[in-house]
Formats: structure tokens, C-alpha cells, sequence
């Protein structure tokens, strides 16, 4: 599960582009908790830190304690808007969460155990569909990652959400389908190859059939 983090911030006494430059320019980053039926509150909080939880890599799928005049607001990150040159962080936007909230995050797959899938073993290539997971979870148990075992997948074989057992607290968001999350296919060269091949048996079957044909008329 992500770990909980902690941020510290400060009130915004203004709003606005203008009040935002000068804020960048000191270092720091506006930003806005919103949500739980509660006004939004506006803050701002130092670029460097929020930069070190950014790196961890699991920002967005962890809870952030945001912490405000000697309270902790329970928050979820919901949206960072990045400069389009430099990178640098210009806005981020926490969600406020009750106790017991449930939160809908994209959480990331990998797989696990690929020699010890035929498919893969003999050349086949793992077709990754979905690089992460749509998952209505916890707001306290919200994993970090989703693993999924392909031991025993062959060429041709699919994984699907129904085969993925997700970690207790979470379910999938998409519910109207059985969607695929990825599949084990044969390499382009190996295709080639065999469409040669079946093409090359169907010239030789015609050319034999023709034969007999001439045969027959004389």
C-alpha cells in the first residue's frame, strides 16, 4: 500500500495570476484542497518538497496529510499542472476526504513470473493493453502497484480484469465489461513466417492440382 505522506502549507490571503507569479517566484506552489461538502480552502506550499513527493513516484495514488495551521487535512492529489519547458510544478489540487472515503485512482500493473510463460519462452511477446488499472479503493488502502502472474500463458492466451485478484478494499471502476489488460502474441518476424509458409503451401497445392488437371487431358 502507498504510504501516507505530509506536506506543509500555508494560507493564500490572494488569488490570481498576478498573486500566483509572486508566490513562484519566492519558491513557491498555490495550490487548493476542495471536496467533503467544505469550501475550498487556498494555499500555497514550497516547490521543493512538494518536488521530493513527486518523486517518489507514487504521488498521485497516495494520501497526503496537508498540513495547515497546525491541522493535517486528509487530502488525495487530484491534478499537478507542470510548466511546458521547464517542468516546474505551477498548481497541484488536493481532494479533501472523509474517514471512511472510497477514491477513484489509476493504480499501475506489472507482471511477474514471465519465464514461466510458454508463450514468452518461445519467442512470444507480451502485448501490454493497460498499463494501469481503473480501481475504486480505500482511501486508507490504496495499493501501488497491481501484479499479475503470466505463468502458464501461451501464445494466443489473454488476460483479462476478471483473472486479476485485486488487493482487498479495491474493485474495478470499469464494471460493464471484462476488458483486456494484455495478451501474449507471436513476434511480427515469426508471423511473417508463417504466412509465408502458409502461403507457400497453398502455391504448392494449386501447382498440384493443376498438374492432375493436365494429366487427365492428355
Amino acid at each position: 500500500m502507498s504510504d501516507q505522506l505530509t506536506l506543509s502549507a500555508e494560507q493564500r490571503e490572494k488569488a490570481g495570476k498576478g498573486a500566483s507569479r509572486a508566490l513562484r517566484r519566492e519558491g513557491r506552489v498555490p495550490a487548493v484542497i476542495y471536496g467533503n461538502k467544505e469550501d475550498p480552502a487556498l494555499l500555497h506550499v514550497e516547490e521543493r518538497e512538494l518536488n521530493k513527493l513527486l518523486g517518489t513516484g507514487h504521488f498521485m495514488n497516495s494520501l497526503i496529510m496537508v498540513e495547515v495551521d497546525g491541522k493535517a487535512v486528509r487530502t488525495l492529489p487530484k491534478d499537478v499542472a507542470f510548466h511546458p519547458v521547464t517542468d516546474r510544478p505551477l498548481h497541484v489540487d488536493f481532494l479533501r476526504l472523509s474517514k471512511d472515503a472510497t477514491v477513484d485512482v489509476s493504480v499501475p500493473v506489472i507482471f511477474v513470473n514471465e519465464d514461466a510463460s510458454p508463450g514468452l519462452k518461445r519467442g512470444g511477446v507480451l502485448n501490454v493493453v493497460r498499463h494501469e488499472l481503473e480501481l475504486v479503493c480505500d482511501a486508507s488502502r490504496i495499493p501501488d502497484e497491481i501484479e499479475i502472474d503470466v505463468t502458464g500463458l501461451d501464445v494466443g492466451d489473454s488476460i483479462h480484469i476478471s483473472s486479476v485478484k485485486l488487493p482487498e478494499g479495491s474493485e474495478s471502476a470499469i464494471t460493464d465489461r471484462d476488458y483486456t489488460i494484455a495478451t501474449v502474441v507471436a513476434p511480427s518476424a515469426l508471423k511473417r513466417a508463417d504466412g509465408e509458409a502458409s502461403a507457400e503451401a497453398g502455391e504448392g497445392e494449386e501447382a498440384a492440382e493443376g498438374g492432375e488437371a493436365t494429366d487427365g487431358d492428355s
